[in-house]
């Protein structure tokens, strides 16, 4: 029997049935130049689909929105190319048995003008807040102090544009074939500021107390279920820490993450994928659970955890995170974390990416790679 037997269970999720619990997770790859997913990104998700893997999240999309994603090599979805290489990435994982969903993403805050170029416009900040001066980051500070500079709130006319960009994006990728859409609401991207009380200081229907708060996000959530229609699942990533401060909080205690999360599942989300840089970790005083953890029980819907599987990263500190690691096998602790219920599902990154073959030497007990953080830089 494969010690992580309990993980080989499938699972519904909404109309879409999954053979085990694990997930490949979102992770950036900046190969899809002028947007376009290229062969060698088909055949990159292809490879991880052949070793059946329940479900691949891809990278992060961006909307079709011109802030939506400052770098050119970030895959879009729309224009005639673009959608032609998608169209290939999906055919070419269901024809190696495996199942993706698209990660729609759009930066907000993060969004950066050197990248994107001069003269194309301000990111888009729900009240024109980067985020605190002095936290705990994990880039140059100087990146950090270019961005400080406040730039306009959204208007009323911003958040509707970027609500249809994300509606458009998602007529998109199920028009061809995508098996449901993932949002990317954490890290302190478009829709993690509005949940964020730092950054999210308006005193109209898109913020204030909690609900309003996280009302931006509802409505990108029901424009796509709009779209995807009843049979599609959403998932929506989300997190406590932030790009602009890795000890952020989105909620200090379990009522003020329910009171967020609440009206996303109510809109109509299918799986939190509760973003945590260590899937061990506790979320609030006097308890054991992590952040999926509590998605799943604040929420009754059903959660996915994510964050150091099969590898353990340096914790760094006060000042700055340390993001170097090494593989590791802890996977008995997460199993034993699964058996008690408190997540459903659970999503692996750089271990994945590090080696395309993970899962089958997951499960056969095999040693894992060591990881080569130039795995990082390439398509494997």
């Amino acid at each position: 029997m494969s010690a992580i037997e309990p993980l080989l269970r499938p699972f519904a999720l909404r109309g879409l049935e999954l053979p085990n619990r694990v997930v490949m997770a979102p992770m950036t790859r900046y190969r899809s130049p002028a947007g376009v997913p290229t062969e060698e990104v088909a055949s990159y998700y292809a490879r991880r689909a052949a070793t059946g893997l329940g479900l691949i999240l891809t990278e992060g999309v961006a909307l079709p929105h011109y802030a939506a994603a400052d770098h050119p090599d970030i895959p879009r979805i729309d224009g005639v190319e673009v959608l032609e290489g998608w169209r290939k990435v999906i055919e070419e994982v269901h024809a190696a048995g495996g199942r993706i969903v698209p990660q729609l993403w759009h930066q907000g805050p993060m969004w950066n003008v050197e990248y994107a170029g001069p003269g194309t416009g301000n990111p888009m900040r729900p009240s024109g807040i980067w985020g605190p001066a002095d936290g705990v980051i994990s880039f140059r500070p100087e990146g950090r102090d270019a961005s400080l500079a406040p730039v306009p709130p959204m208007t009323d006319g911003d958040i509707a544009d970027v609500i249809g960009a994300y509606a458009l994006a998602a007529r998109n990728a199920v028009a061809l074939g995508a098996d449901g859409i993932a949002i990317h609401g954490a890290h302190g991207y478009l829709i993690d500021t509005f949940l964020w009380d730092y950054t999210n200081r308006r005193d109209d229907r898109w913020g204030g107390d909690p609900a309003r708060r996280a009302a931006f996000g509802a409505e990108v959530v029901r424009a796509i279920r709009t779209e995807i229609g009843e049979d599609r699942p959403i998932v929506l990533r989300f997190s406590q820490f932030k790009m602009q401060n890795y000890q952020a909080l989105l909620a200090d205690t379990p009522d003020a993450l329910g009171a967020l999360l609440g009206p996303l599942a109510d809109a109509g989300v299918d799986l939190f994928d509760a973003s945590q840089r260590y899937f061990d970790t506790p979320t609030f005083e006097g308890s054991t659970l992590n952040l999926a953890g509590w998605a799943k029980k604040l929420t009754g819907k059903a959660s996915m955890t994510v964050g150091g599987v099969a590898l353990d990263k340096a914790r760094g500190n006060a000042k700055h995170i340390d993001d170097s690691q090494q593989s590791v096998n802890n996977l008995s602790l997460l199993v034993e974390r699964f058996e008690c219920g408190e997540f459903d599902l659970v999503a692996v990154g750089r271990a994945i990416l590090n080696d395309p073959a993970w899962f089958t030497k997951a499960v056969a007990g095999e040693p894992f790679l060591p990881f080569d953080p130039a795995s990082l830089e390439r398509l494997t």
